[in-house]
């Protein structure tokens, strides 16, 4: 971890407003499609319309024959030119032991087809119409296979196989803890607490579909890729090594604004690739724009955990155990952190803030003829969380406790804190009692029997529900490199690996350096998403600021550095004699001086530049309390959530505005996620759910008013800005809040449990199957 000048000043607490909003909201943001045509080429992909088939024969030569045809591909093209298949990491074990294996992800398919919406040919053309109006003139000859979208069934004897090399379709599994030590603390237990729990897979809705430009610079002959990418950095070296086996120096990779990004943009995809395959091949510029159909099709996806959870409980309700095996969907192919997300992260917070002292995971990878499914905010975490909330709820009920009581019975105490959890992980900091005790005052907890009463007169079903959830952020890389430069002209440049999507780093980067600087925020450039001027591990698992706002400030105290050796020199003086401040350099007891700008006006391109290198030693733990308040009509199942508090530990907040922000927005898709969100597919693989008319997202008026609290009591440790990421932290403790409220809603009406999304048909059969059970 780096260790910063004692005095040093980094912004912290500043509610600054976003600097990137007046351009955002006056249109002048910079996004792919606001790049000129200038006579680019467009690309148009056709897509499989069978879940698993094998390719028999692709006639291309009507499409061919179209006006404004350039070219026409195929898999057998890019097998024919050497292109590469997208990476995975094979890292994992099989069932049996043996090593992981997966199908390989071509640009194109090759041979057979995995799931609906994978890409088996790609048209170039003049324009995008032309482009897809010769798509839809090739003939593709398809031999159907069985096929099966459900990973449960899909490990079943007999199931139709995704990868011959995995008949069973388990691409790996992973199991944690003492398995016998927990059977025989569930013999000996009080009580047995047992709940399915499903995560039903989601589509990531980002504002602005996926786009891609690219291009050969005439002049130097490299490729230059306009690409939505969270993580330019490995976005370059995949396509440069992996898919195109050519030096990464020779590909740059730029990336403007993006309109939203939640892991879905994390990945290089197949139609990236297969716009820069085109854009070499013909030497000229050649651009994509995906439909949202493309996003839901062709997209990856999130969540498709499915589990089976049981607590062996004392008599006091202290959990002696804890057990889950779950299946985790990755779909057809292994896209990026897909087989990661299930086996590893979701189980590293898998017992939440809770001193659980044995546990047993068992986790299997399934393959499905569906699409793939990687990174979605929060990345196997809100699948683990809601796990254990779901079920310390049902244990709750179960034992007659107070939801509040069996909590702080299990909590991990400020005593035990460093605390390695099950898994391994390590707990830095945090007072989880305490933010219980926070949300309980500031939710009105006294004043809900009053409400519940108010509702029930006017016909409605009234509920509460509670979270404590933790979160794991950081991803697995600890360090993230920037260069800062001040210039001739007055102004202080970052350029950074991280990439903005919308959280507002630009604001507090700028905030943070001005105020380690002391000089005006308005002189500081935030620049990202360049390949040639930063390369770093990008914008994942809420780690921009924690990690990358490390080396921010870091870079800030590095410049003051050689500024102060720089001056020492200019003025004649030691370098311990040379005080900086507020963009000024002077002898101490002197009037002698000389600026930060004037330095740099005398150095070789007029800039006095510095490479630094943030360094944190682990990952945040970031955690709070939600609670939430619901009213369900019972004649038609409709629920609205009417209340939500929270108190969030984000640690030290660099901008509580941009936190709070945040927590709002990842609070919403919880409630989508609880109450709206699912993807549907037909026994025969059909995306059931391909567009906005089937797949329900939550309006502006079925969000409440959020009240977020930040408690800064227990900053990091594992870092120099005491900061936790904060990112991902509603869209973890949200949809267990709300799930727990609609529960407690019904419970009067003896239904224990609702899948997720908990929709109006759900709600209204378990009350009609409710209420014919109360009269036989």
């Amino acid at each position: 971890m780096n260790i910063l000048p004692g005095n040093m000043r980094f912004g912290a607490g500043k509610p600054v407003k976003r600097l990137e909003d007046q351009r955002l909201l006056t249109g002048k943001g910079q996004f792919i499609d606001d790049n000129p045509e200038e006579g680019a080429l467009w690309l148009y992909v056709l897509r499989s319309p069978h879940a698993h088939a094998k390719i028999v024969s692709i006639d291309t030569k009507a499409a061919r024959a179209m006006p404004g045809v350039e070219a026409i591909y195929t898999g057998a093209d890019l097998v024919a030119d050497d292109i590469g298949t997208l990476p995975t990491l094979l890292i994992f074990p099989r069932p049996d032991g043996s090593p992981m294996t997966v199908p390989p992800r071509r640009l194109l398919a090759h041979g057979l087809v995995r799931y609906v919406g994978e890409t088996v040919a790609a048209v170039v053309a003049t324009s995008r119409l032309a482009a897809q109006s010769a798509a839809e003139a090739i003939v593709v000859e398809y031999q159907e296979l069985p096929s099966v979208v459900d990973p449960l069934a899909a490990v079943k004897p007999g199931a139709p196989v995704v990868w011959s090399e995995v008949p069973d379709n388990i691409v790996a599994r992973m199991s944690y803890g003492d398995a016998a030590a927990v059977e025989a603390a569930f013999a000996k237990a009080e009580h047995v607490v047992s709940l399915d729990v499903v995560s039903q897979r989601l589509v990531p809705c980002a504002m602005e579909p996926r786009s891609t430009i690219a291009e050969v610079d005439k002049k130097t002959g490299r490729l230059i890729l306009h690409v939505q990418s969270q993580t330019p950095g490995s976005t370059r070296d995949i396509l440069a090594e992996a898919v195109l086996k050519r030096p990464k120096e020779s590909v740059q990779v730029l990336v403007g604004d993006i309109g939203g990004g939640f892991g879905h943009k994390t990945n290089l995809y197949p139609e990236d690739g297969m716009v820069a395959y085109a854009a070499t091949k013909l030497n000229k510029k050649v651009r994509w724009r995906g439909e949202r159909s493309d996003d839901f099709l062709g997209g990856t996806h999130g969540r498709d955990l499915t589990s089976t959870a049981e607590f062996a409980l004392d008599a006091k309700g202290r959990v002696q155990a804890f057990r889950v095996r779950s299946i985790g969907g990755t779909g057809a192919y292994i896209a990026g952190p897909g087989a990661l997300i299930p086996l590893v992260l979701g189980p590293f917070v898998q017992s939440g803030v809770y001193d659980l002292p044995l546990v047993h995971y068992d986790v299997k990878a399934v393959l499905t003829h569906t699409a793939p499914v990687a990174a979605y905010r929060g990345a196997g975490r809100p699948e683990a969380v809601f796990v254990v909330e779901r079920l310390m709820d049902a244990a709750a009920r179960q034992l007659k406790m107070d939801p509040r009581a069996i909590r702080k019975a299990n909590y991990i105490k400020p005593s035990q804190l460093p605390y390695t959890n099950a898994v391994g992980q390590v707990y830095d900091s945090g007072a989880f009692a305490q933010m219980l005790d926070r949300a309980v005052k500031l939710a009105d907890w006294d004043g809900f029997n009053a409400r519940k009463r108010a509702a029930k007169k006017k016909g409605l079903l009234y509920g509460r529900g509670l979270t404590s959830y933790i979160e794991w952020t950081g991803g697995t890389v600890h360090n993230e490199a920037v260069s800062l430069h001040a210039t001739a002209e007055g102004r202080i440049v970052l350029h950074a690996g991280t990439q903005a999507m919308g959280q507002g780093l630009q604001t507090s980067f700028s905030q943070m350096i001005a105020d380690a600087l002391g000089v005006s925020i308005d002189k500081i450039d935030v620049i990202q998403g360049n390949t040639d001027l930063a390369t770093g591990f990008g914008s994942v698992g809420s780690r921009s600021l924690f990690v990358g706002g490390t080396a921010a400030v870091v870079s800030a105290a590095d410049l003051i550095a050689k500024a102060r050796e720089k001056a020492s020199q200019m003025l004649e003086a030691s370098v311990d004699d040379i005080e900086y401040r507020d963009g000024t350099l002077t002898v101490v007891g002197t009037d002698k001086h000389v600026s930060l700008f004037d330095i740099a006006r005398k150095e070789q391109g007029a800039r006095l530049s510095v490479n630094s290198e943030g360094q944190t030693d682990g990952p945040s733990w970031p955690n709070g309390t939600h609670i939430c308040e619901v009213e369900i009509d019972p004649e038609t199942g409709v629920t609205r959530v009417v209340r939500y508090t929270t108190v969030d530990d984000v640690g030290v907040a660099i901008n509580p505005m941009l936190v709070t922000g945040q927590v709002h927005g990842g609070v919403a898709q919880g409630i989508g996620q609880a109450l709206y969100e699912g993807v549907s597919y037909s026994n025969e693989g059909q995306l059931i759910t391909a567009s906005y008319q089937d797949y329900c997202i939550p309006r502006a008026d079925d969000v409440p008013p959020i009240e977020v609290t930040l408690d800064g009591s227990a900053p990091c440790r594992t870092n120099p800005l005491g900061a936790k990421g904060c990112g991902e932290s509603g869209a973890i403790g949200g949809p267990p809040c709300i799930a727990n409220g609609v529960m407690d809603a019904l419970a009067d009406l003896g239904i224990t449990s609702i899948q997720t999304p908990i929709s109006p048909m759900k709600i209204w059969e378990a009350i009609r199957e409710a209420r014919a059970r109360a009269v036989a």
